[in-house]
């Protein structure tokens, strides 16, 4: 299986760059999201990409400019939010946008199958799983397990008691965003070479406003 994943790899990184970049870069990527997100704010969204001929062209295959891991949070539809339409975002929802083996294979996927050259992890304000596991009390179900996750994505925090819960949401994307930069053997590679980038943000409820996060 190991020697299988390294062929599998190889093979994606011997896609020369030219041929991997038929569709927007990185940075032409955010841009796109940057804009649509705009739009949504000022109320003239445009809503691109729902006619019958879009779902009739991608019907047989999809090539996605963007992946998005984002909350499972009613509020918070990531297509309305960057107003776009059918095929342009592979999108992964959870709720806080943690981190598992499934999720981070699905990003892979997006990645290094369908070449989205872009990875938005997607904290929000007001985020329920956030909230609960900072408050630190015993949670019914399968629900206290989702919190262990976010809480040991918090490990190391230094955010102020006074700033909680928004410092925590925006810490939680951070870590989150530096695991799936460093995460072999698909996405570590693919971003040391110029051809994936994985950031992270921050949706305001009230606002409707998307604020890209400086995390190094």
């Amino acid at each position: 299986m190991p020697r299988l994943i390294s062929l599998c790899l190889s093979l994606l990184l011997s896609i020369p760059f030219a041929a991997w970049a038929k569709g927007p870069t990185p940075d032409e990527a955010l841009q796109k999201l940057i804009e649509g997100n705009q739009r949504f704010v000022a109320g003239t969204s445009i809503q691109p990409n729902q006619s019958e001929e879009r779902r009739r062209e991608i019907a047989e295959g999809q090539n996605p400019f963007a992946i998005i891991l984002g909350c499972s949070d009613s509020r918070v539809p990531p297509k309305i939010l960057f107003d776009q339409g059918l095929g342009d975002l592979f999108v992964v929802r959870v709720a806080g946008n943690t981190l598992d083996e499934i999720i981070t294979g699905s990003i892979e996927y997006g990645a290094g199958v369908l070449n989205a050259p872009l990875v938005l992890v997607l904290g929000h304000s007001k985020c329920g799983a956030v909230e609960a596991a900072i408050k630190n009390k015993p949670l019914p179900g399968h629900i206290e397990w989702l919190a262990n996750v976010v809480r040991g994505s918090l490990v190391g925090s230094t955010c102020d008691p006074k700033d909680q819960p928004n410092c925590a949401i925006k810490f939680n994307v951070g870590w989150v965003v530096k695991q799936l930069r460093q995460s072999a053997p698909v996405l570590a590679p693919l971003v040391q070479a110029g051809k994936l980038k994985v950031v992270g943000g921050y949706y305001d409820l009230r606002s409707g406003k998307v604020e890209i996060l400086d995390i190094p």
